[in-house]
């Protein structure tokens, strides 16, 4: 076969060729790391390409299937990593400076079942810094671009395995998702990508983010190929407190093609109330709505909350995670994070314990209210983005503030949530739509994703890439933050948040900051704080962050959720 033709195969095409020894895993592998030296030069999925590894594990992979050892559909497939992923002597950075030289001695346990179905690591992809916060283009790499368009934006945090999957680097990749970083890229790079059910699949040896809403799963081509991948990585693991106990399903065997009386709950107001989309994405879903219809599926309309209540609860719980998570370093090595991660995470300092309790008893009520809405439908189906990939220089830190998401939702629910391509929009992006399912049943998913695929064109379309083409390679500016005014008492109670936390102020300067630094950082925490942001009298971002006024009280009741605690590297 030609390089292209290779480049393409999916995993289900690929692994029975390898199986009746008709494809070599060398020669798959070695197509796969010509073609991305050649190309990504245009696309940065790759932070490092592993090649001479990957090489030695394709021939360990055909020395095996060669005597008669074939371990499964993974055996000699090549894959990436999002680099929060541990690899054992190999580089893991978290696309940050903090972890430039990081070497880790073990690896994650997903990355262990991997190399023990026989899959083949290519390297590791680009990720927002620590999966959080991005694009930037202020980290020692440049930020993912877009197969499809390269001046445009992939989607975050996983960034990089969304683009390594669709340009054909990789005909499979794992993510992590805690507010939508596998399905935003899956959407915006037109490809599948799972965010299982919290618990299902193991974090331990994955760089952590929010213990309550970290999630590690597949990005692939296909469904099926979802499902086989999936396969692979799930079940319990004792080093993840979260991990469950639950015996894993056969998740391909789950693909017969047949939903005739499954019941769909279309989550309407999510996509034209509370995160309105554009005319093609609202054409799309209905269009992908129709499919199901003539498929046999029964579709309803359905309410949860609004996306904000969700967002609120999430960000306040998941701020305070990933802050708890770099507290040292914020006060040792400040000046060696990128600016769009300190303007999420820094106006954490805001964030009190008493809000932070507050929140995860709320989400306790969100999950007890979701009981209904299961028993009343097999899956829900959503938009996964408003709109087709922005530019890549578009993007701003306030945003993270200022609305909610259409995928968000699901983390804070806890059940498996998947992002399919449903057709393009008139400029040749991508357009998606979300299957979310009951917890643990992440089979009819699967099921209901696979069936809709099956029955429409869409996978048959690539991003066309020429290592000749030319695209502006200039990156856009870091932008400096527009003037606030804060008054001397909003000034001083953030100074006080910061003493709290151990950024020990000296002539108005925090030690180990520049005054720059402080600036930037005072103005986000500011605008957090005080930006009239939608449902700021819900949790979390109040004026005042000191009063909890009785009527968030009052919304604010439940059980601890058993989730807190999860791994965390460092």
């Amino acid at each position: 076969m030609i390089q292209t033709e290779l480049a393409f195969l999916t995993i289900a095409q690929a692994a029975p060729l390898i199986e009746r020894k008709q494809l070599s895993p060398v020669e798959l592998t070695t197509a796969l790391i010509r073609r991305a030296e050649t190309l990504d030069p245009q696309i940065n999925a790759y932070l490092l390409l592993t090649s001479e590894r990957a090489l030695d594990q394709a021939r360990a992979a055909e020395r095996e299937i060669m005597a008669g050892t074939y371990r499964g559909p993974m055996h000699g497939i090549p894959f990436g990593l999002k680099d929060i992923y541990m690899t054992a002597g190999i580089r893991t950075t978290g696309h940050s400076r903090i972890c430039l030289d990081a070497v880790p001695s073990t690896d994650a346990t997903t990355v262990r079942k991997l190399y023990e179905a026989g899959a083949v690591l290519t390297g590791k992809l680009a990720t927002h810094e620590f999966a959080h916060g991005g694009p930037s283009f202020d980290l020692p790499w440049p930020p993912a671009r877009n197969p499809w368009d390269r001046d445009h934006f992939t989607g975050g945090s996983s960034s990089g395995s969304a683009a390594a999957v669709a340009a054909g680097f990789v005909p499979a990749a794992l993510g992590s998702d805690t507010g939508g970083s596998i399905r935003g890229p899956a959407a915006l790079c037109g490809i599948v990508g799972l965010k299982p059910t919290y618990g299902l699949v193991s974090r331990y040896g994955v760089y952590a983010n929010s213990f309550s809403f970290d999630h590690a799963g597949p990005m692939t081509w296909t469904v099926e190929d979802c499902a086989i991948v999936l396969q692979a990585i799930a079940g319990p693991d004792p080093e993840d407190p979260a991990s469950a106990t639950r015996p894993v399903p056969n998740y391909r065997a789950a693909l017969s093609g047949d939903i005739k009386g499954l019941r769909i709950g279309v989550v309407r107001h999510l996509h034209e109330d509370d995160c309105a989309v554009t005319s093609e994405v609202s054409a799309a879903l209905e269009q992908a709505f129709a499919v199901l219809r003539s498929l046999g599926a029964t579709l309803g309309d359905v309410r949860l909350r609004p996306a904000q209540d969700y967002y609120d609860v999430k960000v306040t719980i998941a701020e305070s995670e990933l802050l708890a998570v770099h507290e040292h370093a914020l006060r040792t090595r400040p000046g060696d994070f990128g600016e769009d991660f300190l303007g999420r995470v820094l106006p954490a300092l805001l964030i009190s314990g008493r809000d932070y309790v507050q929140a995860q008893r709320e989400r306790r009520r969100m999950l007890a209210e979701m009981a209904p809405v299961y028993a009343n439908y097999d899956v829900l189906v959503t938009a996964t983005a408003g709109a087709p990939a922005p530019r890549l220089g578009a993007w701003r830190t306030i945003e993270f503030w200022k609305r909610a998401s259409l995928t968000t939702p699901f983390n804070v629910t806890g059940g498996p949530a998947l992002a399919q391509c449903i057709g393009f929009a008139g400029n040749g992006l991508p357009l998606s739509m979300q299957v979310v399912g009951r917890p643990f049943d992440d089979a009819t998913v699967l099921r209901v994703a696979h069936a809709y695929e099956k029955a429409t064109p869409w996978r048959t379309r690539r991003p066309q890439l020429d290592p000749a083409a030319e695209f502006s390679t200039v990156l856009p500016p870091v932008p400096d933050p527009e003037p606030a005014q804060i008054d001397p008492a909003t000034r001083e109670r953030v100074a006080i948040n910061c003493r709290a936390a151990g950024l020990a102020f000296v002539n108005g300067v925090g030690r180990g900051w520049t005054k720059r630094d402080l600036v930037r950082w005072l103005v986000g925490s500011y605008r957090a704080a005080a930006f009239p942001l939608p449902g700021s009298e819900r949790i979390g971002f109040a004026p005042n962050m000191t009063e909890i006024d009785a009527k968030r009280i009052d919304r604010v009741a439940g059980l601890r959720h058993r989730g807190v605690l999860g791994f965390c590297v460092g």
